[in-house]
């Protein structure tokens, strides 16, 4: 059974930065797509950014500029650089992956920013 095993929320100031990275628990292959999805209270989980294989990225409106996804294929690894925090980031964001054979989810990390 996969784990993705996600790290790096807290909490954080307005206009501060973290960095997320989500391992899975083995090594996966055929890997078609990583990305971050978030859930505030009281609504639904929304995709914030994702990466092909190939390295194409694709982000949500109200993060780009701000948040960079990066992935480590050799370690299964994915990455959210999270800059310029504001309040309406603060949500459990989740990691995904896709492969040919299966979808995994990791459990969750709390983002919260306020001051």
């Amino acid at each position: 059974q996969v784990q993705l095993v996600e790290s790096g929320g807290g909490l954080v100031q307005p206009g501060g930065s973290l960095r997320l990275s989500c391992a899975a628990s083995r090594s996966l292959f055929n890997i078609i797509i990583m990305g971050w999805y978030r859930q505030a209270p009281g609504k639904e989980r929304e995709l914030v950014a994702d990466i092909t294989e190939s390295g194409n990225t694709n982000y949500l409106d109200s993060v780009k500029g701000r948040f960079t996804i990066s992935r480590d294929n050799a370690n299964n690894t994915v990455y959210l650089q999270m800059n310029s925090l504001k309040p309406e980031d603060t949500a459990v964001y989740y990691c995904n992956t896709i492969t040919f054979r299966a979808e995994y989810w990791g459990k969750g990390t709390l983002v919260t920013v306020s001051s």
